[in-house]
């Protein structure tokens, strides 16, 4: 396993944990990450959603407009309705999380 740095997973961590569970160099291991990421973001992007069973699902939630206050002054101001990507857990992982 890859050393621990604090409690954060860096990329270049997880690509090295990857590489050697997969036997794949860690060029190509990143490669394949980058991919997935793009995929994931380009797929977020057109509106549809992402379910990988049992790991979870990625999906765009819609904000609606909200009032709220400027946290410096106090004064109110108006929160735009706006798109925000969002991961709900799949059941095995939050069963492996507990």
């Amino acid at each position: 396993m890859a050393e621990k740095k604090g409690k954060v997973l860096t990329k270049a961590a997880l690509v090295e944990q990857i590489s050697k569970k997969t036997k794949m160099t860690k060029k190509e291991t990143e490669t394949t990450l980058n991919s997935l990421f793009m995929t994931i973001k380009e797929t977020l992007k057109r509106g549809q959603k992402i379910q990988l069973i049992p790991f979870g699902s990625f999906e765009v939630r819609h904000r609606k407009a909200r009032n709220g206050r400027n946290p410096r002054t106090g004064a109110k101001i108006t929160i735009r309705a706006r798109k925000i990507a969002a991961f709900r857990p799949g059941k095995a992982l939050k069963e492996a999380v507990r």
